[in-house]
């Protein structure tokens, strides 16, 4: 494998606001355990506010969101570990989707880890710690064609 000198990712546009996109990836990851669902097919974190779909057979109940809200803040006081690990294409463990990556990706990817809880490839920004992120809270929610909305804030973590 190449030296940690020698690895290139591709250029990434977006500057994320590391603790919205921490969460990002603990949502992904609560959504897929709780609906069996896919990732999210569209996202937009913003540092104030951020907006996630997912593809969902029906709309959630007003106790499986509120569920979704306690399971995500549960995540994050754990103070889990944020870690990264450089892996060939070939070696990335099986189950983590490789679906959204761009064309110009290389060969060499970055594994993101937070605890045991998710493992995605990502070049974005992102806490050490789950700690970092703060109390997930849950605005509103919608659901039309099949497609489920969260629109959710952070609240800064207490001292």
């Amino acid at each position: 494998m190449e030296s940690q000198d020698e690895i290139r990712l591709n250029e990434h546009n977006k500057q994320e606001h590391p603790p919205m996109h921490t969460a990002e990836h603990l949502l992904n990851q609560t959504m897929v355990r709780m609906f069996g669902c896919e990732r999210s097919h569209n996202a937009h974190i913003e540092r104030k506010k951020s907006k996630i779909n997912y593809d969902l057979a029906e709309a959630p109940t007003a106790e499986q969101i509120a569920e979704v809200e306690r399971r995500m803040n549960e995540v994050i006081n754990c103070h889990l570990p944020v870690t990264y690990e450089y892996v060939r294409r070939e070696d990335v463990p099986v189950g983590v989707p490789l679906d959204k990556l761009p064309e110009e990706a290389g060969e060499v990817l970055r594994l993101v880890r937070i605890g045991d809880y998710d493992t995605c490839v990502c070049i974005g920004r992102h806490v050490e710690n789950t700690a970092q992120i703060g109390t997930f809270k849950i605005n509103s929610t919608s659901y039309k064609d099949g497609s489920f909305r969260i629109i959710f804030k952070l609240l800064p973590p207490e001292e």
